[in-house]
């Protein structure tokens, strides 16, 4: 009643060992772009103009960005932990392409868990006698990456004695993966707590340098896995969420950082030109980061917006609708893209989605492992995420790599969804 496995695939899947390696050489670069998009106040301002007029939670973090940068930011160490999310587009030709579906930059999940996975599906493979094949499993543990970059941020706030404090929800389904990360640092002798949005606002507090304490511990590193949709906040809980953001704790992510991960700021990175403004003599990143994106389109009002939407209308099947979200299962596809466009088409409601090409990844069969579920060979595909972490100290970068990757897979007929929505399953890749 209590505890469920995390749901995984019977075997590893195959993925081209090309776009897996290209997957891993352009984080640095995401990581990069993400760090100066957030210290770009003009860029996420101009960006998010059309968002917040129409989208509520979104204007209330951008509220709270901009109280903060007024007030002067206190924080002078800043970490990011993000995860690049891509599938294999099997375009015209059928040579797969890596094409990015988005980036998580708060509460990317499942480092701790999938540094598990392959050991699993090492075990099965040797079960059925393919001990060749178990031993190309490539090791992977995100969760001690992610540590490191925590730790690192815990050292640079300069307090033996301050915590590591996760932010975690009311009620905690995925628990054991952010345990893996948390045991990480306890063997740094790090201490950890883990509070909620409701005991922040009860018993935290800033003093006269804006150190935060919460029951009279100092908190050097606010690790958020929590605060990305508007359910995770009522009043109480968006006044916790400015307290955290005015401290001087290293917020992971910093409020600003949040913002760069939005859609929106996604659809704009697409259009020409943006990138080599946001990285200014950095071509070669830039040609790495453009070279994995799928088509974006604006839905802002006017032609150009009034054109694209028209043409999702005719062939909704060719496009996705990706509402400012994160947290899987939002988005819409098909018919149902058809009939929230019509409704929306000449209302500024619009503004609050993009329109991105649908990528057509190569289906295989697998057997997805669920608790209570039917066990069969099912038709799937897959999408792998590479983790991030940097940590920056004022304006030098101190920590910048990939720390590992996760391979979702799903049965077809599920268009969207990740594992904590109750779609996807853990698995490994096999790289082919």
């Amino acid at each position: 009643q209590v505890v469920n496995y995390a749901p995984f695939t019977l075997l590893p899947s195959a993925v081209p060992s090309a776009l897996f390696e290209q997957a891993y050489a352009v984080q640095q670069d995401f990581n990069l772009l993400v760090d100066a998009i957030s210290q770009n106040k003009e860029f996420l301002e101009h960006t998010l103009a059309s968002t917040i007029k129409v989208d509520d939670f979104t204007a209330r973090l951008f509220r709270i960005h901009m109280q903060v940068l007024e007030e002067g930011l206190a924080q002078s160490v800043f970490l990011g932990i993000n995860r690049s999310d891509y599938m294999f587009d099997c375009g015209a030709d059928e040579t797969p392409a890596l094409k990015q579906i988005e980036i998580n930059t708060i509460a990317a999940s499942f480092g701790g868990l999938t540094s598990r996975t392959a050991a699993v599906h090492g075990l099965v493979l040797k079960v059925l006698g393919k001990s060749k094949e178990a031993s190309r499993l490539l090791p992977n543990n995100p969760s001690k990456g992610l540590a490191l970059g925590i730790a690192k941020a815990w050292e640079l706030y300069g307090s033996q004695n301050a915590v590591v404090m996760f932010l975690v929800e009311e009620v905690q389904r995925n628990i054991f993966d952010q345990r893996c990360v948390e045991n990480e640092l306890w063997n740094r002798n790090i201490r950890v707590i883990r509070k909620r949005f409701r005991d922040v606002f009860e018993r935290g507090s800033l003093d006269d340098a804006k150190r935060l304490y919460i029951d009279g511990q100092e908190v050097a590193v606010v690790y958020y896995r929590e605060g990305y949709v508007p359910s995770n906040y009522d009043q109480q809980n968006w006044e916790a969420r400015l307290l955290l953001e005015r401290s001087r704790a290293v917020k992971c992510p910093d409020i600003a950082t949040q913002l760069a991960g939005t859609k929106k700021v996604q659809q704009e990175l697409s259009r020409p030109g943006t990138l080599e403004r946001l990285l200014p003599g950095r071509p070669e990143a830039v040609a790495r980061i453009r070279a994995t994106f799928a088509g974006l389109y604006s839905l802002d009002m006017g032609k150009e917006g009034d054109k694209i939407a028209a043409a999702a209308i005719a062939d909704p099947d060719r496009f996705v609708l990706k509402p400012q979200r994160e947290g899987g299962g939002n988005n819409l596809y098909g018919e149902e893209l058809r009939q929230v466009l019509e409704k929306i088409r000449d209302s500024p409601e619009r503004t609050s989605y993009i329109l991105m090409d649908k990528i057509k990844p190569q289906p295989a069969m697998n057997y997805l492992l669920r608790a209570h579920s039917p066990l069969q060979v099912t038709e799937c595909i897959s999408e792998l995420g590479i983790f991030g972490v940097y940590v920056r100290q004022g304006k030098e970068m101190v920590m910048n790599k990939a720390a590992g990757h996760l391979l979702r897979t799903k049965a077809i007929e599920h268009a969207d969804g990740g594992v904590a929505a109750g779609v996807a399953v853990l698995d490994t890749p096999y790289v082919v």
